[in-house]
């Protein structure tokens, strides 16, 4: 008889201990389920890159006026690009919020300019320029595009002359502390903005000079690595757009023209929808 009760225990101990084992079991299943729903949840209402912001930044300005061709000044083919880009990306991408840096004739410093980007949380800078070489009258023609990176001495005459807008700005020294010099702080600004932007830039670049040769036939200088300070100092991806030498007869009568400055326009655009969209296609 007690042996019969021992094994009648062992049974119920046995009973209890599968009962619990399977309870333990349920719990973890449904601590997982929940957990991961959790998860997937979170990464479902995580918010995914939006890109929704422009920033429109006329070259020179006021008291800079650029380079200079036979009868017009950059500052104002500048200008007058920049306003015809903002009204063609409102009208074309209504969900992109466009901002200007200058929208009239005056002299905005280079630091003031990204610090306006920023303060739209800019998602592209896009510069508008005119390219000039150092005799009065061009031979060389068509477009060239700029993104900020290492360059060779022989190479600095472009970064040199879209940087000199500094020198009319009140204490530039301390402004662009280091500007011109093999400096470590250069190096590690230069390193950061390669990491985070340089491909995006490289990017964008290669789109717009695509369509400018592809669809508008123009000659393009293709797209190079300058130390031009507007470009440095952006927080996101940026393009300097050199849309002709002014200073040649003929690029400089094209873009004064309202038809050659809607063909620069379009051909920015389309650039711009084709890079919009390869951020969708990721989603």
């Amino acid at each position: 008889m007690v042996g019969q009760n021992l094994s009648l225990s062992k049974i119920l101990v046995f009973i209890v201990f599968i009962t619990a084992s399977i309870f333990r079991l349920n719990i973890s299943a449904q601590t997982k389920t929940k957990t991961h729903k959790k998860i997937t949840e979170v990464n479902h209402t995580a918010p995914a890159f939006r890109f929704r912001t422009i920033i429109i930044d006329a070259g020179h300005g006021g008291k800079d006026p650029g380079a200079h061709g036979t009868y017009s000044k950059e500052k104002n083919v500048a200008l007058a690009i920049a306003k015809k880009l903002r009204t063609s990306i409102n009208k074309q991408l209504p969900s992109i919020n466009t901002v200007m840096t200058r929208s009239t004739d005056e002299f905005i410093e280079l630091h003031r300019r990204d610090d306006i980007a920023s303060e739209h949380k800019g998602n592209l800078f896009i510069s508008i320029h005119c390219n000039a070489s150092p005799s009065k009258v061009s031979d060389e023609r068509g477009v060239l595009l700029l993104v900020y990176g290492y360059h060779r001495k022989e190479e600095q005459l472009e970064a040199l002359r879209e940087n000199s807008s500094i020198f009319i700005e009140k204490d530039y020294k301390s402004k662009y502390s280091g500007y011109g010099q093999n400096s470590t702080l250069n190096t590690i600004v230069l390193s950061n903005y390669q990491q985070k932007y340089r491909t995006e830039c490289i990017r964008f670049a290669d789109l717009v000079n695509k369509e400018f040769k592809t669809v508008d036939g123009r000659h393009s200088l293709g797209v190079k690595e300058q130390g031009v300070l507007v470009l440095q100092q952006s927080a996101m991806p940026a393009v300097l757009v050199e849309t002709g030498f002014i200073n040649n007869p003929k690029d400089e009568a094209y873009l004064n023209s309202e038809e050659g400055q809607y063909a620069i326009v379009h051909s920015i655009v389309r650039a711009i929808k084709k890079y919009k969209a390869s951020f969708e296609e990721q989603k």
